[in-house]
This record gives structure tokens, C-alpha cells and sequence, in this order.
């Protein structure tokens, strides 16, 4: 069997990443834990900034906060996992459940037990933050949220009123 490496040689190397992000990342600022954004689309409709959010199984009233800071629209939340953890294998065997507390474990730290048996996990869970710098600042009053069928949708109204594209002339350098 051969095997064939190719060499892209503007690309970086995964480790090269890693370092320049430990350089370039200011001492004390945190890591992102989960890694979790939800994808989104964001598109201008006549003089009004759309941005829609992908956000299944987020209660929108308790899980997510849409901000206006300046020029920046900020949305952030948490998604959370919604799953009921079974109960361990060699407890289901005996038939009986132990009484809370009376082994001196918890009810969360048996809550936190892992079902036997394998598991694939593909969806993501926990805190996001994802901004969009919009043109011009805004008010709060022109902004307005709808979460319909696991899609967060935001309209910040007239944002670019009065902006009409501007062609510019382009001449040979002599």
C-alpha cells in the first residue's frame, strides 16, 4: 500500500495555530470552553440588517438575551441538555434505588452517571456569543426578536437607511 502526502504550503499547521493564538491572545482573557456558536445567516432586506440564528431545543425567554451595544448586536445564551441520565446498570440488576442521601453521595453526583454502553454524541451544548457589527449605530426601539421552529430571527429596522452605494472611479497610474 502507498500512502500519499500532500504538502499545502500556505496553510498552517495545526500546531502553528495553537502557539499564534497563545501569543496573540491577551494574558487573562478566557478560553472558549465548548466551542458552541449556533450558525447564523445575516442579510440586508431594503434598509433593514436580518440575522437569523439557528438555536433548536433554546427556550428563548430563559436561555437567550439579545443586546444592542453601540454598533454591535449581541446575542447570547446557553443551550442545555435536556437528556434524562439513566440510572447505572448494576443498580437497575438489583432492582432497588438508594434513598438520597443515605450512602453520602448526592442526588447530582448520581445524576452525573453515564448510562452503560456506547454512546455517539453530536450535538453541542452550553454557553454562546455571537455578534454582528452593524453599519450604523442603532436604537433599541428598531430592533425586534421572534424565535419561530428553533430559529431566532432579529430585524434592526432602517439600519441602512441613507446608505446608497457610491461608485468611485478608477484611473491608470501613469
Amino acid at each position: 500500500m502507498i500512502s500519499t502526502y500532500t504538502v499545502a504550503p500556505f496553510r498552517p499547521l495545526p500546531t502553528e495555530r495553537v502557539v499564534r493564538q497563545l501569543w496573540t491572545r491577551p494574558v487573562g482573557t478566557p478560553v472558549a470552553r465548548s466551542g458552541y456558536a449556533p450558525a447564523a445567516d445575516v442579510y440586508r432586506e431594503g434598509d433593514d440588517l436580518v440575522a437569523r440564528f439557528d438555536l433548536p431545543g433554546v427556550d428563548p425567554e430563559r436561555d437567550v438575551t439579545v443586546e444592542l451595544e453601540g454598533r454591535r448586536l449581541v446575542v447570547r445564551g446557553e443551550r442545555r441538555d435536556q437528556r434524562v441520565v439513566e440510572a447505572p446498570a448494576a443498580e437497575a440488576a438489583d432492582g432497588e434505588q438508594p434513598e438520597a442521601g443515605t450512602d453520602g453521595a448526592s442526588t447530582d453526583e448520581a445524576a452525573e452517571v453515564a448510562p452503560a454502553g456506547r454512546r455517539v454524541r453530536e450535538v453541542r451544548f452550553g454557553e454562546f456569543r455571537r455578534t454582528v457589527t452593524l453599519p450604523k449605530a442603532a436604537e433599541a426601539d428598531a430592533v425586534r426578536a421572534s424565535y419561530d421552529a428553533g430559529v431566532l430571527t432579529v430585524t434592526v429596522a432602517g439600519v441602512f437607511a441613507g446608505r446608497a452605494p457610491q461608485r468611485i472611479e478608477v484611473t491608470r497610474a501613469a
